[in-house]
């Protein structure tokens, strides 16, 4: 008889009582009046305490790095003025300025334009640069900023000394209400 059919044969023995116990190992009579639900912690896996908290602190962890990758970069880009972008070379910032002079290079390589912060070319203090090929995004940005007061987000670069922020999209600029 093979195993399946002889632990089979002995069930209703063991449902009512009379034979208790399959490949050697006896189980009390009483077991069999008590509920299913096992008391051994053998029977049932149950984390120790001090794991649950390691998993808690670790699920706590992933979401505050969540957390982070989403309102970081919010946090990260700080205001600051013309003159101080200097300092911050290779950073993501909000420089905020005056534009004072404009210039469309349009027979220049890569067709830039030119938009000079709080002094005038060739003294500026710091440029946003729109290559041509973003131009068509930003409508004509030498006449639209000429003489406003602008904030424009981005990473801080320096070109021949001055430092500068290459605008891509028209989001990064914007006309700022402080004067």
């Amino acid at each position: 008889m093979s195993a399946p059919r002889r632990e089979a044969a002995l069930l209703p023995g063991i449902l009512s009582g009379r034979y208790v116990g399959l490949r050697k190992h006896f189980i009390p009579s009483v077991v069999r009046r008590t509920p299913v639900k096992p008391t051994h912690s053998s029977l049932i896996v149950q984390p120790s305490r001090s794991s649950l908290l390691v998993w808690m602190l670790l699920c706590l962890i992933v979401a505050l790095a969540l957390a982070l990758l989403i309102v970081g970069p919010a946090l990260a880009q700080k205001k600051i003025s013309t003159a101080e972008a200097k300092d911050h070379v290779g950073e993501t910032a909000t420089v905020c300025g005056n534009v004072t002079s404009t210039r469309y290079a349009s027979s220049t390589r890569g067709q830039p334009t030119f938009l000079n912060l709080d002094k005038r070319y060739p003294n500026q203090i710091f440029t946003i640069v729109i290559w041509g090929s973003n131009r068509n995004k930003f409508g004509r940005p030498e006449v639209d900023y000429s003489e406003k007061r602008v904030c424009v987000t981005g990473k801080i670069a320096e070109y021949r000394g001055a430092p500068e922020i290459v605008a891509d999209d028209p989001k990064q600029i914007r006309v700022d209400a402080e004067k």
